[in-house]
């Protein structure tokens, strides 16, 4: 039997410049939710959430965009997903029923703490979704980030790349 060598020489790469180092990504992809708000009143109080977009990718008509969004939406999105798309939905950040008891000792779901801890994981959430190759193909997700009102009567389909 023959002895096998193995082959430890260095592949050949190109010096890196700065504009490399230190230059923006190739492909990058950033949501961020942040700036939560609590509006209305009574039973017709809700918290928004903004979510900022930055992206380099051709799929997002826009590279940069800013909307608002509640619970109801980020449930709409998922629901789209997961009826129109090959994707594996991951889960939001719970409904906390227990939360909207009356006669409780706090602001229930209106708590700062209870919407910090729903923000990061809405964030994660959409990190997740945006971030998977068949999912940036869904109308619905471009629509949900970029668009100033969600259609929820629109036409489910798959965004052409330019």
């Amino acid at each position: 039997m023959a002895d096998t060598i193995a082959d430890t020489r260095r592949l050949f790469s190109k010096p890196q410049n700065l504009n490399d180092a230190y230059g923006p990504p190739s492909n990058f992809l950033e949501i961020d939710v942040s700036n939560p708000e609590t509006v209305g009143v009574g039973r017709n109080r809700f918290t928004t959430y903004e979510i900022r977009l930055k992206t380099n990718l051709p799929i997002f008509k826009l590279k940069e965009s800013r909307v608002r969004r509640r619970y109801s939406d980020f449930e709409w999105l998922r629901g789209e997903l997961e009826r129109d798309s090959k994707v594996v939905v991951p889960p939001l950040p719970g409904k906390a029923l227990f939360r909207q008891l009356p006669f409780r000792g706090d602001d229930g779901i209106f708590d700062d703490t209870f919407i910090e801890e729903r923000r990061a994981g809405l964030e994660q959430f959409l990190n997740k979704v945006a971030g998977h190759p068949l999912a940036q193909n869904e109308r619905c997700l471009h629509m949900f980030l970029q668009d100033e009102s969600v259609d929820k009567t629109y036409t489910p389909s798959k965004i052409r790349q330019a």
